[in-house]
């Protein structure tokens, strides 16, 4: 029976897990309101949640938890590793500043979508949401507290509290690029440190493949928990802004990111065909951190990006390359909370909304970080808080597509950058076939992948 479950593509299990999950998550509030949940727009009280979805909340959380147990010893590991992997590649600075500078362009124009479509629903005026909502218990994401938090306070920047020891994924990232940096320029004398860090990095990625072999069940727990709590109320009370935030992830998705491709003589169809895989593991999973592994295997195997580019260029945009959640959404989301409140917006609050998305996506990286984002967005033009409050509803629902899209572009950026600079395997992206991802890898470049899934060991 396992070896015929092996035998499923991974794409139609994750597919199938969606389904079912849809339909346990309705089964689940047919049963009875969930504590905790909005109908309607008005916060269920209570204190014991039905049978079913406490099991499916088990399930998702203990996935998500999986998730983030492996978010560390990666980040750390595979940002080390791609920093030293530039010293293979020519012209190694002028292909980050490349990166980064189409990072900054794809944000620019997916915040102005943002913004645009924001002005044209004026989503805040529109909602039937309950003022009683608006209330946010989280901290603020200011400007002040975002430079500040750059500072690691010890090594890994781990932190200790009620809930165990919890990271910083910033101070994570400064740490790791500060090693790699200073691997770079100690020389040979780094080699025997970077042959273990690439060794671990390996072992991670092969238990960061069994948390992912999971994802279909993980999908059953978190879409059947997402359905059970929040059902079609919240999208009433909310829908102008569901619509206006989906609308805008599919103008990036269908017309923007199309016409980069088209505009550097690349196929959309072929694009997308190759990297599926990781945007729908993205969708169900709301964790580019870990679709990681996926994105790396989809953007060198299926988009012919040279792994030497590849593992710097896509650890970097899964901490930092963030259009869903840093761009579109915040852009809306603010002018949903200055509608809400009858606050005026003036050129000058839009032109910040956009600095913010374009400068401040870094404070998104990790997993699901979108609503640090919105409260810096919101500390920055000084809106009340209390807004975030109002959209955490459907936030569960607005980040699949969120995810979806950033890993997209995640993919997308070093496709193009590959492409400007010659380095792009056009015979592998115009392949029709199309590799499972939990399938091996060949051998190519005289370098072995060694990706292999769980399955093959």
């Amino acid at each position: 029976m396992l070896a015929r479950l092996r035998r499923i593509p991974f794409a139609v299990q994750v597919l199938l897990g969606l389904v079912i999950g849809i339909a346990l998550g309705l089964v689940a509030r047919a049963m009875g309101p969930v504590p905790g949940s909005f109908v309607d727009g008005v916060l269920v009280p209570g204190t014991d949640a039905n049978w079913l979805t406490s099991t499916l909340t088990t399930i998702g959380n203990t996935f998500v938890g999986l998730l983030r147990a492996i978010v560390v010893p990666l980040i750390v590991t595979a940002i080390i590793v791609s920093i030293a992997n530039l010293k293979q590649v020519s012209n190694a600075a002028r292909l980050a500043g490349q990166t980064l500078l189409w990072f900054a362009i794809t944000s620019l124009i997916a915040v102005s979508i943002g913004i645009g479509l924001g002005l044209l629903t004026r989503p805040g005026d529109r909602s039937s949401v309950d003022a009683g909502l608006a209330t946010y218990e989280g901290g603020s994401g200011s400007w002040w507290d975002f430079l500040t938090g750059l500072v690691p306070a010890n090594f890994l920047g781990l932190e200790g509290g009620a809930d165990g020891v919890s990271f910083n994924i910033l101070q994570l990232i400064v740490v790791s690029v500060a090693i790699g940096i200073a691997a770079l320029k100690v020389g040979a004398a780094a080699d025997p440190f970077l042959s273990v860090t690439r060794s671990v990095l390996a072992i991670v990625q092969k238990v960061l493949w069994w948390v992912i072999l999971l994802a279909p069940i993980g999908t059953v727990g978190l879409i059947g928990k997402a359905g059970a709590s929040y059902g079609w109320g919240s999208l009433g009370s909310l829908g102008v802004f569901v619509g206006a935030v989906y609308a805008g992830l599919a103008i990036v998705l269908l017309v923007v990111y199309p016409v980069l491709l088209k505009l550097h003589g690349l196929s959309p169809l072929r694009f997308y065909a190759g990297a599926w895989p990781a945007i729908q593991l993205a969708f169900v999973s709301r964790s580019s951190i870990g679709t990681l592994p996926v994105t790396q295997r989809v953007t060198e195997a299926d988009l012919g990006v040279p792994r030497s580019y590849a593992s710097f260029a896509v650890p970097l945009g899964a901490t930092t390359k963030m259009d869903g959640c840093a761009a579109i959404y915040p852009a809306l989301a603010a002018i949903f909370v200055a509608g809400f409140f009858d606050v005026d917006l003036s050129i000058t609050d839009y032109l910040l909304i956009a600095l913010v998305s374009v400068v401040g996506s870094a404070a998104t990286a990790g997993v699901t970080g979108a609503v640090v984002m919105l409260t810096l967005t919101l500390s920055t033009l000084g809106l009340p808080l209390a807004g975030v409050g109002l959209l955490l509803a459907v936030d569960p629902i607005l980040d699949m597509g969120r995810t979806a899209t950033n890993v997209t572009g995640q993919a997308l950026v070093p496709t193009i950058v590959a492409k400007r600079e010659g380095l792009l395997d056009l015979d592998r992206f115009n392949s029709t076939r199309t590799a499972d991802p939990l399938a091996p890898v060949e051998q190519r470049d005289g370098v072995d992948a060694d990706l292999r899934s769980p399955q093959q060991v």
